[in-house]
């Protein structure tokens, strides 16, 4: 049979423990349910800070601009895009 559950143990000073258990009750979750869901709304709001690029504002309009408006490709970025197209994409 495959495992589909993981075990988590950890220590922690009683007062730690006093103040989780007491927000559990207040929500009428177990101790186990209060500490998994909170857990998982760190990790997710950590992920989501990572994948969210923080620009100035002069930032922000130098690469708009350059989205909008790409610069020529140097003879290098050429060179290299056709030996990639001849080694990967021609039959």
């Amino acid at each position: 049979m495959p495992v589909t559950e993981k075990r988590f143990q950890t220590r922690m000073p009683y007062h730690v423990h006093d103040k989780l258990v007491h927000a559990s009750e207040l929500l009428g979750a177990t101790l186990n349910q209060f500490i998994i869901q909170s857990a998982l709304e760190k990790a997710q709001s950590i992920i989501e800070q990572e994948r969210v690029l923080n620009l100035t504002q002069k930032d922000a309009e130098v690469f708009f601009e350059t989205i909008e408006n790409p610069p020529q490709p140097s003879k290098e970025l050429v060179k290299a895009a056709i030996a990639y197209k001849r080694e990967f994409l021609d039959d």
